[in-house]
């Protein structure tokens, strides 16, 4: 910035442009939703702080000094200057984005939800790069620390200052292989307690809402692993002979992302004929990240991966 506007605060500088551009106070006035009295007062204050009488009579019309016309275009550039450092971070344009984006997931959220992130990003940010972590910190310390950016899957406790929103909402389903006794009629409640399970825990527990509603019926399952992830219980459903849940789409709504994972496997998904408590998939984020515009780039495209089925259905 020159010598000439070290001295001029913003309002001035903005009156001056359109002074310049208009070369009349009245249109001036005008432009800026001001009096002409009163840009007529700010025209004199610019001529005090320049030195410089910038406009003068020409017959009818106003018409720059060669000062004015020497300060047209670097007006117009701070002015420019001061929309862009003023305008809403929303407003980003996804294809000049150069962010990683971190989020931690459950495993069979992260390996849902990465291949429609990775193509959105590819076609709409092709500058963003993706890192999954598992679900291996408490997530609100770690989201107002900024070690990440968003938490996927089912959100539990929250800090109080931590945004949560709501995606969809599934029920578990028995996963078996090709071929599981499970798969030869309808599933009973006797006969899934009857089967080997292995069930998912990060903290190594082995009962969970199922082994509570077999209680209801007087039956007890056997859990002959506890594994922290479903993928490595997917997987091995899908070699043995045990029984792993799996989240899929309430009824009457198109499959899940998650869905597919256990499709890939070659798990055959099975109706429970049990009342269990659905499960949520959220996202939770720090609101520092509300307004900055990459990270709602981010956030509107986890919700085009995990609803896209959802509103066709709509």
């Amino acid at each position: 910035m020159s010598d000439a506007f070290s001295n001029l605060d913003a309002n001035l500088a903005v009156a001056l442009d359109a002074l310049l551009a208009e070369q009349s106070v009245t249109r001036a006035a005008e432009r800026l939703r001001t009096s002409p009295a009163a840009m007529s007062r700010t025209l004199a204050r610019l001529r005090r702080a320049l030195q410089d009488p910038l406009l003068v009579r020409a017959g009818q019309a106003m018409v720059p000094t060669p000062r004015a016309e020497a300060l047209r275009e670097e007006a117009a550039a701070v002015v420019r200057g001061l929309a862009a450092l003023l305008t809403p971070g929303g407003g980003v344009d996804p294809a000049t984005l150069r962010r990683t984006f971190t989020v931690q997931a459950a495993d069979v959220v992260g390996a849902a939800v990465a291949p429609g992130l990775l193509e959105l990003a590819r076609r709409e940010a092709p500058g963003v790069s993706l890192r999954v972590l598992a679900e291996e910190w408490e997530a609100g310390p770690a989201l107002r620390d900024g070690r990440i950016d968003l938490e996927l899957g089912d959100i539990g406790h929250a800090d109080p200052e931590t945004r949560v929103e709501d995606l969809v909402t599934l029920r578990m389903a028995a996963g078996v292989r090709a071929g599981h006794p499970l798969t030869e009629g309808a599933v009973t409640p006797a006969g899934l307690a009857a089967a080997d399970h292995v069930a998912v825990s990060r903290r190594g527990r082995f009962a969970g809402p199922l082994d509570a509603a077999l209680a209801e019926h007087g039956l007890t399952r056997r859990v002959s692993a506890v594994l922290p992830g479903h993928l490595a219980a997917m997987a091995l459903a899908a070699a043995g002979d045990v029984v792993c849940l799996v989240p899929v789409a309430l009824p009457g709504r198109p499959p899940s992302p998650l869905t597919d994972v256990a499709h890939a496997l070659g798990l055959h998904l099975l109706d429970i004929p049990l009342p269990l408590p659905p499960l949520k998939i959220g996202m939770a984020w720090h609101p520092r990240h509300a307004a900055d515009g990459g990270h709602r780039w981010l956030r509107d495209a986890v919700r085009r991966v995990l609803q896209a089925s959802q509103k066709l259905a709509d």
